[in-house]
């Protein structure tokens, strides 16, 4: 049996050269990989038609989208928002056309006003009160009793001013004005002694250090007290005089109409109310109505509701014209 021969160990050089051939193999670029066949569908079009054709039908399919203009007539988030706003505000002034509405309206406002003006004259007569004990005290030392009993004289004063005022303000909201004469007659007195008091102790012959702009203070508040007095019961008798279902035309109220209003009245009245226009009509023949009747007074003898009041008044002033 033969021995096999040993294979001889490779020299350095062997080793050098073989690496270098590796690095020469790596280094030499790849050759292309050959392209795959081009697959065919059924109808014998290529991947790259068919994506060429899709790209085409999107294409003509957005450049129609494009041209409908539907999208523009959909209400924005703003738009929606401003609509609205828009239709509140209409309800609210239809509902400030309601009689009770105004009515409401008009007491809160003549509370508010009353309020105010009993404030102001109670903070008034409370600043003169400084002044009047000035002058009832007479140069009485601080803490004596002169001085003391001083501080009462404008209090009781304005307690019994104010029991006037607030009697002939109370019945000024209830509609039966309080305009006695005698009751004035106070009112005047006790505004003329609080403003007398204040203003003698600083009037030129009364000080030698006349000073105008310490007179006009120490009389401030007794004519705040006045103006508040005599404007008053002005106010209030107007408020009295307010007739809630009455409407703008009638001198009512309510703020401003819209001019399309009319127009739609005085179709409606040749439409649906015609009867009630031939019972005002009727009316006026009588004399149990004026020439140009007010919608008030239409709905009290026709006893109607004031819109179709209002469409008959409209009615008969556009045939009157």
């Amino acid at each position: 049996m033969s021995l096999a021969t040993p294979t001889p160990e490779p020299s350095p050089e062997d080793v050098s050269r073989a690496l270098a051939e590796i690095e020469r193999h790596l280094a030499e670029p790849a050759p292309p990989a050959p392209e795959p066949p081009a697959e065919l569908d059924d109808t014998g079009e290529t991947r790259r038609v068919r994506r060429l054709r899709a790209e085409v039908a999107e294409a003509r399919a957005l450049a129609t989208l494009q041209t409908d203009d539907t999208p523009l007539l959909l209400d924005t988030p703003r738009l929606r928002k401003r609509r609205k706003k828009a239709h509140e505000a209409a309800r609210l002034h239809l509902l400030g056309q309601d009689p009770a509405m105004r009515a409401w309206q008009a007491a809160r406002m003549r509370r508010l006003l009353v309020g105010a003006a009993m404030v102001a004259l109670t903070l008034a007569l409370a600043w003169s009160t400084a002044g009047v004990q000035h002058f009832a005290a007479e140069g009485a030392p601080p803490w004596s009793p002169s001085w003391v009993f001083a501080w009462l004289v404008e209090p009781f004063m304005s307690i019994a001013l104010l029991v006037v005022v607030g009697a002939r303000a109370y019945l000024g909201t209830q509609g039966q004005p309080l305009n006695d004469r005698k009751l004035i007659r106070i009112e005047w007195l006790f505004l003329g002694l609080t403003l007398g008091m204040n203003a003698w102790p600083y009037l030129p012959w009364s000080t030698d250090d006349f000073s105008l702009s310490r007179l006009v203070l120490h009389v401030l508040g007794p004519i705040v007290a006045v103006a508040i007095v005599t404007a008053l019961p002005i106010i209030l008798a107007a408020f009295a005089q307010l007739d809630p279902t009455r409407g703008p035309a009638d001198g009512g109220v309510t703020g401003l109409t819209y001019s399309a209003n009319t127009g739609d009245r005085v179709r409606r009245a040749a439409a649906e109310v015609a009867p009630l226009i031939e019972r005002a009509q009727v009316l006026i023949a009588a004399g149990e109505l004026p020439d140009t009747p007010s919608a008030y007074k239409i709905q009290r003898a026709l006893r109607c509701g004031m819109d179709d009041a209002r469409a008959v008044r409209d009615a008969l002033a556009q045939e009157a014209a």
